[in-house]
């Protein structure tokens, strides 16, 4: 299998796109901690179809999440890491398996609604200052590896869990990235069971991957000098469009 082939249907100009996006969406997550997985399906699944987009993001997720451990590396809470990734393990391959039994349009669907709301999900636990222990994060640890074993876009479910256990600004972002290195690594274990490891995939995971990895670098740099307000909105914007426009050309398909 050659990776390469993985792009013989995609144009330059196809692929500059998605390196572009995926160096924004990189500093975006070296921000406020989500970015890639809430922006990519948005460019993916016009070019891929919706059924490759979570093992891609799943792949690149290593690198992206790799280099933020990286940038942020004195702020992990390796106590509260352990505690999620202990908790959320086997939900997190019961929730890949079940994504590789729905068809593209049924992927669609549920990546679109699990990227719309995750915004108010976010707002709403933020405005409510929820507040957790280490039973409560590890409760909550094994309902989010369900969610983010079968979908894109869940990743602001683990920053609230984590904010809500007391974590706050880079230390939220240094641990959600740990975290997430493993989650994506059983998914990955589960894709390639599942045979949906396909060269596309892989092409686009080494290509977003490799665009991402100076972003956390890149987002250090800058975190001082941008409001995280003002990118946090135009985001939560731009995801609830594209979960919208996502969940509509699902409904398309499934009556046509």
């Amino acid at each position: 299998m050659s990776i390469l082939s993985g792009f013989a249907d995609i144009s330059l100009w196809q692929l500059l796109l998605v390196a572009v996006v995926a160096l924004f969406a990189s500093l975006l997550g070296g921000l406020a901690g989500y970015g890639t997985e809430d922006l990519m399906p948005m460019i993916l699944v016009p070019l891929v179809g919706a059924e490759p987009v979570v093992p891609i993001i799943a792949i690149s997720a290593i690198f992206s999440n790799v280099s933020r451990g990286t940038a942020y590396f004195r702020y992990i809470d390796y106590r509260r890491a352990l505690i999620v990734t202990a908790c959320a393990a086997l939900t997190t391959a019961l929730g890949a398996y079940g994504y590789t039994r729905l068809t593209n349009a049924g992927a669609a669907v549920v990546i679109g609604s699990m990227l719309i709301l995750s915004v108010p999900l976010r707002r709403m636990l933020r405005r409510r200052k929820v507040r957790i222990g280490d039973s409560g994060l590890a409760a909550g640890a094994i309902g989010y590896g369900l969610v983010v074993g079968g979908t894109s876009g869940s990743g602001v479910i683990l920053l609230s869990l984590l904010m809500a256990a007391g974590l706050e600004g880079a230390y939220v972002i240094a641990t959600d990235s740990v975290i997430s290195v493993v989650t994506s690594v059983i998914k990955i274990s589960v894709f390639g069971l599942s045979g949906v490891l396909t060269a596309q995939v892989l092409a686009f995971a080494f290509l977003i991957g490799a665009i991402a990895l100076p972003g956390a670098f890149l987002a250090r740099a800058f975190v001082e000098r941008m409001p995280v307000h003002i990118h946090t909105a135009i985001l939560d914007a731009a995801v609830i469009i594209g979960g919208l426009v996502m969940i509509s050309a699902a409904v398309r398909q499934l009556v046509a």
